[in-house]
């Protein structure tokens, strides 16, 4: 395995302990699983960091064969992998930090992002003038990724809260309160808060202030937003499905997480 191919992004054997054991085995019946699936996670890894297109993923032996990344992703994605780990590094990573694993609180915002000719859903955001889509995320305290639900982006952000919500509040029980900006104080918003069980808090900008102004919780959830940014897989949509949309944007939220949980460079400092 070539292990240090482009920037030495490459999964560290600490790193991959930590997804080995998430990982789907083999199907049983037919021919035995020949994919090296560290490899192949690499090979992911590297196609959302650079932003290259599939057919041009280095080929063997740098990764295994792009139809069979390709064909990995979507199945996993298919089964739920992809959530089922960003939602295990959630919880081991607020546990470590000596917190409950559900977060009592959420905090959501938007990106607009354009498309390109891969056809599926879009539409005119007139907020930001561009056509194509928006990323609906929820992150914790932390800037954990909670969730993600891409839309077309002509969709208001509080009428898509609600299946935002859906997907959230099964995973976290404990969730009580969403913080949002004032773009969510609508009706369409304070109804999908309400049928979740869940308070909405507005964020609103100081009276009087101009430029740019930090303001209380929310800059969390835009320092999450600027995270992705570094991904150049998700400087736009790329993709024709919503749904490898949120992948994408889920499985740079997983090698995020990864960093924490194990980071090459980070000293670890004596245990008291």
């Amino acid at each position: 395995m070539v292990g240090n191919f482009g920037s030495g992004q490459a999964l560290t054997d600490d790193q991959f302990r930590f997804l080995e054991p998430l990982i789907p085995p083999a199907r049983p019946g037919g021919r035995p699983r020949s994919t090296d699936m560290r490899n192949l996670l690499d090979g992911l890894f590297y196609l959302v960091r650079t932003g290259c297109q599939w057919r041009h993923l280095p080929p063997p032996p740098a990764f295994p064969p792009w139809p069979t990344v390709y064909g990995y992703m979507r199945a996993f994605l298919r089964d739920g992998v992809w959530e089922s780990i960003r939602h295990h590094f959630v919880v081991m990573l607020r546990e470590g930090a000596g917190r409950e694993a559900s977060p009592s609180a959420a905090i959501i915002d938007t990106q607009s992002v354009k498309t390109t000719e891969s056809g599926g859903p879009r539409g005119w955001d007139a907020a930001k003038r561009l056509k194509g889509r928006k990323r609906h995320i929820a992150v914790d305290t932390d800037g954990l990724l909670l969730g993600i639900l891409v839309h077309a982006a002509d969709i208001q952000d509080a009428d898509g809260l609600g299946d935002l919500l859906k997907r959230l509040k099964p995973l976290y029980n404990w969730l009580r309160a969403v913080f949002a900006d004032s773009i969510y104080n609508r009706l369409a918003a304070l109804l999908a808060c309400f049928l979740a069980g869940l308070v909405l808090i507005i964020v609103r900008r100081l009276a009087g202030s101009t430029g740019f102004v930090v303001q209380p919780r929310r800059w969390v959830v835009e320092r999450s937003l600027g995270w992705f940014g570094r991904w150049r897989r998700l400087s736009k949509d790329y993709e024709a499905l919503p749904e490898v949309s949120e992948a994408m944007v889920t499985l740079a939220a997983i090698r995020l997480m990864l960093h924490r949980l194990a980071h090459p460079n980070r000293r670890r400092l004596p245990a008291p």
